[in-house]
């Protein structure tokens, strides 16, 4: 399994460039196969990808916030203190990676965007803490570990699939009606898998750990907690006057250092945390109530408005790929659909399939998707009606057709850098660095998902 792992991760560092690069490349291979499968011309296929180009803006700024408030979150004294304790308790190198790809499957099955950022800080902390015991461990191993979550989310309560069928008005209500979280989610076959996986993906990770002379540690500027695109700690603003005798505090340095300002939006935010899961349960946990929480919380545990502003702008340098990359992959999801190209794919599957097969290759078909609309309600909302529609044809079981797609949505995420964005931008690794490790988890997790889809009910 070491061989394995080092083997690809040799390759990915060597040959897979920069996200960004990724995505341009992705863009043109995306547009070739619309001129070669569908019947869009040249220009009209510009016009698809233009036309996808902003779709995303809205998602965008939430996975900026998400990162931006998780770091803001992280420099707080509690939080660090927190964390440090967790990371403390692995005795080797293969506990830590072990430990860090567990708790982010956790997090996964709760919620994928409280994972995205858990990762993140999870790994920089067990490896300052591996770095301060005189632990060897690979970093590189440790974000991979730290990206787990986003392969097995789809399985658990923030599950895109799964939970729109189970929505009043759903766009495909009038074709299959309500479908109950107990046909998907709540199935034996789904809980199987994610278990086996969340248990099986950190012992395979710890056993791909290099030698002693191959380990990459973490970078100083990480381990020190100091350093760009980092979560690393700020010295916090003085208070006012403080270093200043004799200077008069002016009107201005009280509100930004004024703990009142802060209680008052704190407590408007619990308010509504309280009401929102009092009424909806874990249903009300969905993206935007996550930043919302990182906000809140992140604003009461540095007190004052001032230092968790610089929190924040502290934090904007690492979602510069975040900025940069989403309106390409929107793009990408404009020729898809725009084409009809994720037609055409999804049909090719669906042509071969047989009663036994279908959810196989429609698994198979969502994760080549996947690839190139690398977002689970987006891809259920292209690929969803064609999958429903082959499976009534067929008279097979629903359930299974919606989590085929979830299951085949949620594993190539490690072999694809956009979920990645923000873990790769606190910890200032490059996507190359990271999936190697974790295609060797997707290759297992491949087989376990595709066995429990064909034979377990």
């Amino acid at each position: 399994m070491q061989r394995i792992g080092e083997a690809l991760s040799r390759f990915t560092r060597r040959y897979l460039p920069d996200s960004f690069i990724f995505a341009i490349l992705l863009t043109l291979v995306v547009y070739v196969m619309g001129l070669v499968f569908t019947d869009h011309g040249p220009y009209q296929l510009v016009l698809d990808w233009y036309g996808g180009f902003w779709n995303l803006l809205a998602f965008g700024m939430q996975m900026t916030l998400i990162l931006v408030t998780g770091y803001a979150l992280a420099n707080t004294p509690s939080v660090r203190r927190g964390l440090q304790r967790l990371a403390d308790w692995p005795r080797s190198a293969g506990q830590a990676v072990a430990l860090v790809a567990f708790m982010t499957g956790l997090l996964g099955l709760i919620n994928y965007g409280l994972s995205l950022v858990a990762g993140a800080l999870l790994a920089i902390e067990v490896g300052r803490s591996c770095s301060r015991r005189g632990i060897k461990v690979h970093f590189p191993l440790l974000v991979a570990a730290g990206y787990i979550g986003l392969m097995i989310w789809h399985n658990g309560l923030s599950g895109s699939a799964p939970l729109t069928v189970n929505t009043p008005g759903h766009f495909l209500e009038k074709q299959m009606g309500l479908l109950p979280l107990t046909e998907t989610l709540f199935r034996p076959f789904n809980v199987v898998v994610a278990l086996v996986l969340l248990f099986l993906s950190p012992w395979i990770m710890a056993r791909m750990h290099p030698s002693d002379g191959e380990v990459v540690e973490i970078p100083a500027g990480l381990a020190g907690g100091a350093g760009e695109g980092t979560a690393a700690t700020a010295e916090p603003p003085l208070a006012p006057g403080a270093g200043r005798p004799g200077v008069e505090i002016t009107p201005a340095e009280r509100l930004e250092h004024s703990r009142i300002l802060t209680g008052l939006i704190v407590l408007a935010g619990v308010v509504y945390i309280i009401s929102a899961f009092g009424q909806k349960g874990l249903a009300a946990l969905d993206i935007n109530m996550v930043v919302f929480i990182f906000l809140i919380l992140g604003m009461l545990l540095h007190g004052t408005p001032i230092r968790y502003a610089q929190a924040i702008a502290e934090g904007v340098r690492s979602a510069s790929g975040v900025i940069l990359q989403f309106p390409f992959y929107a793009g990408i999801m404009g020729i898809m659909t725009g084409s009809g190209l994720v037609a055409v794919i999804a049909n090719w599957f669906v042509a071969i399939s047989t009663p036994l097969t279908f959810p196989f290759w429609i698994f198979v078909s969502a994760g080549l998707v996947n690839l190139a609309v690398p977002s689970g309600g987006g891809q259920w909302a292209v690929q969803g009606p064609i999958v429903i529609q082959a499976a009534q044809a067929l008279n097979l079981d629903l359930g299974k057709a919606v989590m085929a797609v979830a299951f085949g949505d949620e594993l190539t995420n490690m072999i694809q850098p956009f979920w990645a964005l923000p873990l790769l931008g606190m910890t200032g690794l490059r996507a190359g660095q990271i999936l190697g490790y974790t295609a060797v988890v997707m290759l297992v997790a491949f087989a376990v998902m595709a066995l429990g889809l064909v034979f377990l009910p």
